[in-house]
């Protein structure tokens, strides 16, 4: 009985162990909030993408923002060979949906430093500039 609670104890710490480090990831990806944007943006400056579509860009965008490739209609993929894997990237959409799959797809292609920053009306709200 005694050992059976031991190994059930064991295979329960296991586990644990095996699920965390699946959850964990090496991935040059990281997701920070507007406000680490603007304290990140200073220290290591980098590449603003918009990965929002045309309307949704036209409507607003960051006043700082570098480029625009519509995640959604394939202008990004297409746009990847064109970018310097050196360089740091900031990507952000509405949501932080479309710029985390972005942000997944630019590391899947080689680029180690690159931040998902969000969602564009949160940016604007944490006082980053915007304009139409």
């Amino acid at each position: 009985m005694v050992r059976r609670r031991f190994l059930a104890g064991v295979f329960a710490v296991m586990g644990l162990v095996i699920v965390l480090g699946a959850c964990s990831s090496d991935s040059p990806v990281k997701r920070i909030s507007a406000e680490e944007f603007q304290q990140k943006i200073e220290e290591e400056p980098g590449v603003i993408i918009d990965v929002r579509t045309k309307d949704e860009y036209n409507a607003g965008h960051l006043a700082m923002v570098d480029e625009h490739h519509d995640l959604l209609n394939g202008d990004f993929e297409a746009h990847l060979k064109s970018l310097d894997k050196e360089k740091t990237y900031y990507l952000y959409c509405r949501s932080g949906n479309r710029s985390g799959k972005a942000a997944d797809l630019m590391a899947q292609n080689g680029f180690k430093k690159v931040y998902n920053i969000g969602g564009f009306e949160d940016l604007v709200q944490a006082g980053l500039e915007s304009e139409e």
